[in-house]
């Protein structure tokens, strides 16, 4: 407590402003203005975040002035403003950015939602969506939903509580009900999906060749000498999957090469799954000669079991994946590939989605392709 340099009496002092760095006080008793240094800030710091009324009740002005003054205020006089300046650098504080987005009605802040992070393809497509993001402005808040639809849609739930302005989206392999999305759409939220889609919601989508890759990759093993093709396809109702295996069929149909289900295998990406659709292939009476699988982690593992069981690659079985890594270049033999580039697709699903939150009322939904690239490896170099 500050008394009163003349009459001593504590009860009757007011704080009345600061004059040049100095608080001002008077005493109603003695009707006396006198100034004494304030307290240093830095001594006496709150267990909390510092806010406008800590920095206010320290200069004994009002949270309005404070507020004025840190947002450069014409009304505010230089001295005032360099004082609240001051006090706000010592208490540390730090402007609620949350705050201020919600008054202006925007976050400047977007949401991702990816099945599995620790596959290098969303790894590359985040990192495209981070360098479009950065350099318009935009936080990106990424979540995984680890393959399962329940935690895809408490992520959903959780960046809209957070206030996203828009959502960047890639399904799970569980995922056939969307009314977790179309929840948000009807409400105007812009959204776009990329890599697994659903044609049903009208959004924005980025997706890549998966007809045409898995067409091309086919066809390849076609005119090395391939004449028993089998298929490692994802799960039968993943979109991404059916479209990988109307390539693998049209390039057989093509070439006049019979369709054999006994060659088809539906799996869900894992190891044990592309493991065990090899182990069956090898025990047909009459071999595949060339395998095509969806994922090309999968055909690296195949890769690996063969090597193990002394097949020769391609000579006896060739392989041509999804897919590229720079894994899949550097194991021995190097993999056949059709390279998405999924850096571009991170890329240009940001770049929709920043533009369907800017121009929000005249955004008319369509979907970008993005072209992909054969890169032929040793895996499946016969000729």
């Amino acid at each position: 407590m500050i008394a009163c340099t003349k009459c001593g009496k504590v009860e009757t002092i007011v704080k009345s402003g600061f004059v040049r760095g100095k608080q001002r006080l008077y005493c109603k008793d003695c009707e006396l203005y006198f100034s004494v240094n304030p307290p240093n800030p830095s001594t006496n710091k709150k267990p909390h975040q510092t806010t406008i009324v800590d920095i206010a009740k320290t200069l004994g002005i009002s949270p309005s002035t404070v507020s004025r003054a840190l947002n450069n205020s014409q009304e505010i006089n230089e001295n005032t403003r360099n004082e609240v300046i001051r006090v706000a650098n010592e208490l540390d504080y730090r402007p609620n950015l949350l705050a201020q987005s919600l008054h202006r009605g925007e976050t400047h802040t977007i949401g991702v939602v990816i099945p599995d992070i620790q596959r290098p393809f969303f790894a590359g497509v985040v990192a495209g969506i981070q360098k479009v993001a950065s350099e318009a402005g935009y936080r990106v808040m990424i979540c995984q939903s680890n393959e399962s639809h329940n935690t895809e849609t408490l992520n959903v739930q959780a960046l809209m509580a957070s206030r996203v302005d828009g959502l960047l989206i890639s399904h799970t392999k569980e995922t056939n009900s969307f009314e977790h999305i179309k929840l948000h759409l009807r409400k105007g939220i812009p959204i776009v999906h990329f890599d697994r889609v659903c044609d049903e919601l009208e959004t924005a989508k980025v997706i890549q060749e998966d007809f045409e890759g898995s067409f091309a990759l086919v066809e390849h093993l076609i005119k090395q000498g391939c004449r028993r093709i089998a298929a490692c396809a994802g799960p039968e109702d993943l979109l991404i999957s059916q479209k990988r295996l109307n390539g693998y069929k049209a390039a057989l149909q093509k070439y006049d090469l019979p369709i054999e289900t006994d060659l088809i295998f539906h799996s869900s990406f894992k190891k044990e799954d592309s493991l065990n659709a090899l182990n069956n292939w090898l025990e047909l009476s009459q071999r595949p000669d060339g395998i095509f699988t969806v994922h090309y982690a999968n055909a690296i593992e195949m890769i690996m079991s063969l090597k193990q069981k002394g097949i020769k690659i391609p000579d006896e079985i060739a392989l041509a994946a999804f897919g590229d890594d720079l894994l899949a270049s550097m194991i021995e033999p190097s993999l056949t590939v059709y390279n998405q580039f999924p850096f571009t697709v991170g890329q240009e699903a940001a770049t929709i989605l920043i533009d369907n939150i800017i121009n929000k009322e005249i955004f008319v939904p369509f979907t970008k392709v993005i072209k992909g690239e054969l890169i032929v490896r040793q895996s499946s170099n016969k000729i």
